[in-house]
């Protein structure tokens, strides 16, 4: 526990020393929240990039709370603010215990557009299943770029996982079909479909996702069990756009957040639970292959505002 509370506390170093370093700034020397100093406030909320709802909504607390008993200024907001965060964040949910699952294989399709670290995030995802003794299967349905089937094969090789690949320019539903049909045969406890993020044809991602899980379906009633997004933190408010795309096209059910270390506004973990109501189930604080943890909310809030 302690080291995974470090590993939260150091992921979340710059998005900390952001928003704390700016609440204090704008706190110092003063008394009480004036309309001023409220402004303030909100600029640092809309630009750690918790998005305009959430903002609005902590402001809104900010306005009608006073001071605790023996607070300073600068500790009430902080601990108010964590308060609100919490209570927001009440919804998401902790990454799937797959041992706990009925169903077998467990089927996860893993989508995004190209840049995301969409294998990067399956290859950590699968060394993980395999550290907790479950057997993993890979799926290149990328059949698009060489590229993604020989990174996919790395990763396999590294986690340990066994791999379903066919040739460039293959039948992206067809090796989904196949792996599916392989990971039955072998009693694979997860099996995990990489898929394209774009596509060199004239037909639409969407639809190509569309028929990966209807394939899937038709091999195994009630597969996929999870349709994970992969986003990156860095890209902030210009990821939610696309998000929204996979979310009504393909009923994303979680999200991994790739590269939340590298940034200073990881409020858009609120921004994610308030627009697009899904639940960020893995976060990345780091480049390790054992830096993927599942999200929670607790150590979210504790890492973010100290």
């Amino acid at each position: 526990m302690v080291f995974f509370s470090k590993k939260w506390e150091t992921g979340l170093s710059k998005t900390r020393k952001g928003i704390l370093g700016r609440i204090s700034g704008a706190l110092k020397g003063r008394q009480r929240l004036d309309g001023a100093t409220l402004e303030m406030l909100e600029q640092i909320l809309i630009e750690s990039d918790v998005g305009f709802d959430a903002a609005m909504r902590l402001f809104g607390a900010l306005r009608s709370r006073p001071a605790g008993k023996g607070e300073s200024m600068e500790e009430s907001v902080q601990t108010l603010l964590k308060n609100e965060l919490l209570d927001t964040l009440k919804g998401h949910s902790h990454a799937s215990d797959v041992s706990l699952l009925k169903a077998q294989p467990h089927v996860i399709v893993v989508v995004g557009v190209n840049g995301m670290g969409k294998t990067t995030t399956i290859g950590k995802l699968a060394h993980r299943f395999r550290q907790d003794g479950q057997k993993v299967l890979l799926a290149g349905a990328d059949t698009f770029r060489a590229a993604a089937g020989e990174q996919l094969a790395i990763w396999a090789k590294r986690a340990g996982a066994d791999l379903v690949r066919q040739k460039t320019g293959s039948d992206p539903a067809s090796v989904a079909y196949d792996a599916l049909d392989a990971a039955m045969a072998r009693k694979v406890d997860v099996l995990i479909v990489d898929t394209a993020g774009r596509l060199h044809t004239k037909v639409n991602l969407m639809e190509e996702l569309k028929k990966i899980n209807r394939v899937l379906t038709k091999r195994m009633e009630s597969a996929p069990h999870e349709v994970l997004l992969v986003l990156d933190a860095t890209t902030g408010q210009n990821g939610l756009s696309q998000a929204k795309l996979f979310r009504d096209a393909v009923n994303v059910t979680g999200i991994a957040l790739t590269k939340l270390d590298g940034t200073a506004r990881g409020g858009i973990v609120v921004a994610i639970h308030q627009t697009l109501g899904i639940p960020v189930r893995w976060v990345g604080l780091g480049e390790g292959i054992d830096d993927l943890v599942p999200f929670d909310a607790d150590a979210f809030v504790q890492g973010m505002l100290g």
